[in-house]
C-alpha cells in the first residue's frame, strides 16, 4: 500500500502516519526527517540542504525529489509507505506520479481555528525528539517529557503569528493537491476535529473500503 498524508500543520498526519505504520506494516517516510538526515549524514544531497536551510530558505523541489527517489528504492518499502510531508504542491505530486503509483491519499480536514488551537498547544522535547500537545496529548508531568525526562519546548514556528502563516502557506500551496487527487478517484477525506483514535479508525476504514 502507497499512500500519501495531506493535512494543514497540526492536522495530526505525524501521529496518524505512526500507527497506520503498525497497522499495515509499511515504511513512514517523512521528507523533514530525510532532510536532518542526509544533513547528519553529510551526504551530498545533504550538504546541498544544509545550505539553503541554514540561509533561511525552502529547499527545492529538485532537491526533495531527488531524496524521495532515493528514499522509496531502499527495502523497508517494499510493502508501500506512506509520504508524510510530501508532496506539498501539485507540481511535486506530478513528478511522484512519475516515479510511483499511489494507491490512497488520506486528507486529514479541519478548521483553521482548530489547527491554530493545536498548534500553539504543541510542545517537543529537545533531547529525544517526543511531541505532546496540551489539548489531547498532555505530558504526565506539565512541562517534562515523559519519556527521557527533560524540559519540554515549544517550536518557533508553532506561536499564533507563525501558526497563521503556515496555514495560510498550506491553503495556498497543498490545499490544490485536495482537487488534484480528487479528480483521480483516489481521494479519502476524514474529520480531522475528531480524538486520535476515532481519526485512525475512520482512516482505516476509508482505506479498506
Amino acid at each position: 500500500m502507497k499512500l500519501v498524508l495531506i493535512g494543514a500543520p497540526a492536522a495530526g498526519k505525524g501521529t496518524q502516519a505512526a500507527r497506520l505504520v503498525k497497522h499495515y506494516g509499511i515504511a513512514h517516510i517523512s521528507t523533514g526527517d530525510m532532510l536532518r538526515e542526509e544533513v547528519a549524514k553529510g551526504t551530498e544531497l545533504g550538504n546541498q540542504a544544509k545550505s539553503i536551510m541554514a540561509a533561511g530558505g525552502l529547499v527545492s523541489d529538485e532537491l526533495i525529489i531527488a531524496i524521495v527517489q532515493e528514499r522509496i528504492k531502499k527495502d523497508d518499502c517494499k510493502n508501500g509507505f506512506i509520504l508524510d510531508g510530501f508532496p506539498r504542491t501539485v507540481v511535486q505530486a506530478e513528478k511522484l506520479e512519475e516515479m510511483v503509483t499511489l494507491d490512497k491519499v488520506v486528507y486529514i480536514n479541519a478548521p483553521d481555528d482548530v489547527m491554530l488551537e493545536r498548534l500553539t498547544a504543541r510542545e517537543t522535547c529537545p533531547k529525544c525528539g517526543a511531541t505532546y500537545n496540551k489539548l489531547f496529548l498532555p505530558a504526565k508531568v506539565a512541562g517534562i517529557c515523559d519519556v527521557c525526562g527533560e524540559q519540554l519546548t515549544q517550536r518557533k514556528d508553532d506561536t499564533v503569528e507563525a501558526g497563521k502563516k503556515r496555514i495560510a502557506t498550506f491553503h495556498e500551496q497543498s490545499e490544490p493537491l485536495v482537487d488534484f487527487y480528487g479528480k483521480k478517484g483516489i481521494l479519502i477525506e476524514v474529520d480531522g476535529t475528531q480524538g486520535i483514535d476515532a481519526l485512525t479508525e475512520a482512516i482505516i476504514k476509508g482505506l479498506d473500503a
